[in-house]
């Protein structure tokens, strides 16, 4: 029996030290899932943009002239550290005023006639997020703006200021 003991003892410190030292296999959070609720294959994108070039036309000649050319402008484009950073932001700020952040929404936009340089007549899009109010009972509040799903445009300064492009899906 006394053998025994340091037999046990070493099976017990082998275990432990296994433990520790052996490399796990880390699991993704997004394992098994193969894409995403709403996204299209790249075809039905490039004809997404094509159709908005082809019934578009009329619209976009007669409002964007960029320092004299007739520029188009077809996307918007921020970094993916941009994007995180604007989440963060937008997350913490509607926790602070008393809403919890459910999604996004994108707009289109025009900067107008009155703005000064490259923007002048300038399409854009900008981000806006949406949630709901944090209170029990209370479906949506005077003002707000309602979306499909019932969450409202939060009241936070959406991000804009997007690298727009002038060609079609894929730029």
């Amino acid at each position: 029996m006394k053998k025994l003991i340091p037999l046990f003892l070493g099976l017990i410190i082998g275990a432990v030290i296994t433990y520790y030292f052996c490399p796990r296999v880390v699991t993704d959070a997004n394992e098994g899932v193969e894409n995403p609720t709403g996204t299209i294959t790249i075809i039905e994108a490039e004809n997404l943009s094509t159709n908005w070039e082809k019934y578009n036309e009329t619209e976009i000649d007669s409002t964007i002239e960029v320092e004299g050319s007739r520029k188009q402008m077809r996307s918007g484009a921020w970094t993916l550290k941009n994007i995180e950073d604007y989440l963060y932001f937008a997350k913490k700020e509607s926790e602070i005023i008393g809403y919890t952040m459910t999604g996004l929404r994108v707009y289109l936009g025009n900067y107008g006639g009155k703005s000064k340089g490259s923007n002048k007549n300038r399409n854009t899009l900008f981000i806006a997020p949406t949630g709901h109010k944090n209170t029990a009972g209370v479906k949506s509040l005077k003002g707000d703006v309602l979306g499909d799903d019932g969450d409202i445009v939060l009241p936070i300064d959406p991000l804009n200021d997007a690298a727009g492009g002038e060609d079609g899906y894929p730029q």
